[in-house]
C-alpha cells in the first residue's frame, strides 16, 4: 500500500531502479542464498511495473491491483475481492499444496509415534518383544553394511587415475567410513542387548532411533543428506553400494551413472570437465557443462557416448519434462516428482554456451534444498525463466 501510494507521487523514477532499490538494497541485502535472491527479483521484475499503478496488473488468477486509494480503501478492496486461499495466489502449482498437507500428516503421524510409550521389555506387534525387534533390525542393516571396499585392491585394479576413477575412490573411501559406523555401532548395541556391555546413552539413542525408523545422527554425520525412513534409507543404501561395486569392478563408467547415489555428486561433475580439459589442452576455468535431456527413460536404453556422460534417476519439482516438445512443461496434477528422462552432460568452452530459451533450473539432494544445493542445469524452456522460478521449480536427487 505505502509502495503504491510512493509510485503513483513518484511516477519520474524508472521502475528498473525501483526493482534495484527494493531487490538488491533494501531487502536483497537480507537474502543470503543465491536462488533467494533471483526469487525476489523475480517477483519485482514480474509484479513491479507500470500496470501495478494503473490497476490492470493481475497480482493472482481474478485478482487484479487496486485502483488508487487510501489505506481504509485497499483494505476493504482486498477484503472483498481477493480470491480464497491456494497455491496460486503464491504462483504455485495446485501439487504445492498436495506436498504440503502431505508433509504435515507424517510429522503429525511421526509426532504420534514418538509420544507412545515404550519400556525395554515391553510387547511389540506380533508378540515380539521390543528388544527382539531390533535385534531382528541389527542383524538386517548388518548385512548390507558388511560390504566393505579394499581400496588397496582397487587402487592395483586401476589402469589410470583417470578423474572418474579418482571420484570412484573417493566415493568408496566414503561408503566404509559410514558401513565401518553403522558396524561399530550395531555390533556395540548388539552386546549391551545380550548383557555382555552395559547399555550407554549412545546405545540408548541408537536403540530409539531404531525402534522410531530414523536414520541415527551418528550415521547421518557421515552419510549424504536424506529425508527416508530408515527403512528406506538402508535399501538405499544398498543399491549406493552395488552401484559403486558394479563400477569398481572393471573402473568402466556405467552408460548412465546415478548421480544421486554419490556422495559428492559436484566432484563428479567437475570429473566431466576435467577429463574434457585433459584431452582438448583446454584451460579449466574457461569451461562449463552442457546438459541435453534425452528422449529415453532409463539408461538401459542409452549407449556411453564418446565424450561426457549420462546422468540418470533425477526428478523435477515444480514441473515436468516434455519428451515430445523437448522442453519444461506444466505438472500434472497429484504427479508431485516426476522422474526426468536420461541427461547427457558434456563439457564446452563458456564462449559457445548458449542460453537462450533455457531455464537456469537449480538441482538439489533432497527436497529439504537449501543446504543441499548442487548447481544449476540449463534446460529447454518454451515459456519464459519467471514463470518456473516462480513455480520453484529444481531438480532433485533424491525424494
Amino acid at each position: 500500500m505505502v509502495l503504491l501510494n510512493y509510485l503513483e507521487n513518484n511516477p519520474s523514477i524508472p521502475w528498473v531502479d525501483l526493482r534495484y532499490l527494493f531487490g538488491e538494497i533494501m531487502y536483497g541485502g537480507h537474502i543470503t542464498d543465491d536462488r533467494d535472491r533471483r526469487l525476489c527479483r523475480t517477483f519485482l521484475e514480474v509484479y513491479l511495473e507500470p500496470k501495478l499503478i494503473e490497476g490492470t496488473l493481475e497480482l493472482a488468477p481474478g485478482f487484479a491491483s487496486p485502483p488508487n486509494s487510501d489505506y481504509e480503501g485497499y483494505h476493504t478492496y482486498i477484503d472483498a475481492l481477493l480470491p480464497p486461499e491456494s497455491p496460486l495466489l503464491y504462483g504455485l502449482h495446485l501439487n504445492a499444496e498436495i506436498g504440503f498437507l502431505t508433509t504435515q500428516v507424517e510429522n503429525l503421524f511421526k509426532t504420534l509415534k514418538e509420544l507412545q510409550p515404550r519400556g525395554a521389555g515391553e510387547a511389540a506387534q506380533g508378540g515380539t518383544s521390543r528388544d527382539e525387534q531390533v535385534i531382528t533390525m541389527i542383524d538386517t542393516i548388518l548385512k548390507v553394511a558388511s560390504h566393505d571396499f579394499k581400496l588397496a585392491v582397487l587402487l592395483t585394479r586401476m589402469e589410470e587415475r583417470t578423474p572418474f576413477n579418482i571420484v570412484a575412490l573417493q566415493e568408496c573411501e566414503r561408503m566404509n567410513m559410514l558401513t565401518s559406523e553403522m558396524r561399530r555401532s550395531l555390533n556395540e548395541l548388539m552386546l549391551g542387548l545380550k548383557g555382555e556391555l552395559t547399555i550407554t546413552s549412545e546405545m540408548e539413542k541408537l536403540q530409539e532411533s531404531l525402534v522410531l525408523d530414523v536414520v541415527p545422527s551418528t550415521w547421518a554425520v557421515k552419510a549424504y543428506p536424506s529425508q527416508l525412513g530408515l527403512t528406506s534409507w538402508y535399501g538405499d543404501l544398498e543399491m549406493r553400494i552395488g552401484e559403486l561395486d558394479s563400477w569398481t569392478s572393471t573402473f568402466r563408467l556405467p552408460t548412465a551413472v546415478w548421480l544421486g547415489g554419490l556422495f559428492n555428486p559436484n566432484s563428479f561433475l567437475t570429473a566431466i570437465m576435467q577429463m574434457t580439459a585433459r584431452k582438448n589442452e583446454w584451460p579449466l576455468d574457461k569451461m562449463c557443462l552442457h546438459y541435453e535431456v534425452l528422449k529415453q527413460k532409463s539408461r538401459e536404453q542409452v549407449t556411453s557416448p564418446k565424450e561426457g556422460t549420462n546422468i540418470c534417476n533425477l526428478y523435477m519439482e515444480g514441473a515436468r519434462w516434455d519428451i515430445a516438445a523437448n522442453s519444461i512443461a506444466e505438472a500434472r496434477l497429484k504427479e508431485l516428482f516426476p522422474l526426468m528422462p536420461v541427461i547427457f552432460v558434456k563439457a564446452i568452452t563458456q564462449d559457445k554456451q548458449d542460453l537462450r530459451g533455457t531455464y537456469e533450473c537449480p538441482v538439489y539432494k533432497t527436497r529439504m534444498r537449501g543446504p543441499t544445493y548442487v548447481q544449476s542445469f540449463h534446460l529447454k524452456s518454451r515459456d519464459k525463466p519467471y514463470k518456473w522460478v516462480l513455480r520453484g521449480v529444481g531438480l532433485l536427487l533424491s525424494v
